[in-house]
């Protein structure tokens, strides 16, 4: 468990029994790692705006107060990306790391099957550099096989289906890379040429989005983190 999601999971561990403790041995035990990191990881959720407090004494441990307790955020995993997208923008600004705090606390409050696949969607998503990114494509979090037309850089357009892998945004455009049936290969789509698409209903079979299909001849390739 990576720790985007532990973070997640302990936000719901003491959801599920507030007011009731759970001391950092038992979350310790239940998570399979040290005291330690659970400490850390707890005074991160503090610093992010979880209002989680410790009780002292032989039975206490850490609370969730449940007061500020809340159900889970129905957005979809999409949503999910499109919103850590937004507040990425906020980099380089006095409000970066409030953004960061506004990133975890979106997954924290997601139900965890949504939370999952939003993870999954990120990992899909690479940025370039620091930089700003354009306009969220339509495109993002589809798997199916799309079946688009796409002009060249002198206009001509081919038709094609292609097996969405993953996107890479840079300050002035998106790119879907794609495994691309046509040519057999995995292909860099830029968005902005691709002129029509057609969402089919195959599923296709689960392709690897290898660091050599990411690279670019400039600049550094960041993966999206939904944890900010």
């Amino acid at each position: 468990m990576n720790r985007t999601d532990r973070l997640y999971a302990l936000v719901e561990e003491l959801r599920a029994v507030a007011p009731r403790p759970r001391s950092a041995r038992w979350l310790a035990d239940r998570f399979e790692v040290s005291v330690r990191t659970v400490e850390r990881d707890i005074s991160a959720l503090q610093q992010s705006g979880v209002p989680i407090y410790a009780e002292s004494g032989r039975t206490g441990g850490y609370c969730l107060d449940p007061a500020h307790t809340m159900p889970p955020v129905n957005l979809t995993p999409g949503e999910a990306v499109a919103m850590t997208l937004a507040l990425r923008r906020m980099r380089g600004t006095p409000f970066r790391a409030e953004a960061a705090s506004a990133a975890r606390k979106l997954v924290a409050a997601m139900r965890p099957e949504d939370a999952a696949a939003a993870q999954d969607l990120a990992a899909r998503i690479h940025l370039l550099d620091e930089g700003t990114v354009p306009p969220t494509p339509r495109l993002l979090g589809i798997r199916r096989v799309l079946r688009i037309g796409y002009a060249d850089r002198n206009g001509a357009v081919t038709r094609r289906d292609v097996e969405p892998l993953g996107y890479v945004g840079k300050p002035d455009h998106w790119y879907l890379v794609a495994w691309c049936r046509l040519r057999q290969g995995v292909r860099v789509f830029r968005t902005d040429r691709i002129t029509s698409v057609t969402v089919t209903a195959e599923l296709p079979a689960p392709r690897p989005l290898r660091r050599e299909d990411l690279e670019i001849p400039y600049g550094l390739v960041e993966q999206l983190n939904l944890a900010g």
